[in-house]
């Protein structure tokens, strides 16, 4: 039954999130981006705990992808706001 809770949750936040992202106007969403990485480092946290926790290989399997994928969004998402954030910014010709 525990299982069947897990996903449920993981589908209800799937869509949540979905829901919420796609209601922010495009102007917003280099600042949400920026604000939104450090959820991005709780999550890896999060990851890095369940795997030091993880008991069986299966499990240990599943938090090592769960820390890899977890630290390349994390990653990511601050080289995206990086190159977001150069966009704006104003280029000084060298004279």
């Amino acid at each position: 039954m525990e299982g069947f809770v897990a996903i449920y949750i993981f589908m209800l936040a799937a869509f949540t999130g979905y829901e919420v992202i796609s209601k922010v106007p495009t102007i917003l969403h280099t600042p949400l981006m920026s604000g939104s990485n450090f959820v991005h480092g709780i999550v890896l946290v999060g990851a890095m705990v369940a795997l030091g926790h993880a008991t069986t290989p299966a499990e240990q399997i599943i938090g090592f992808i769960a820390v890899l994928l977890g630290a390349g969004n994390a990653v990511g998402g601050y080289v995206v706001t990086e190159r977001m954030l150069e966009m704006f910014k104003s280029s000084k010709e060298s004279r």
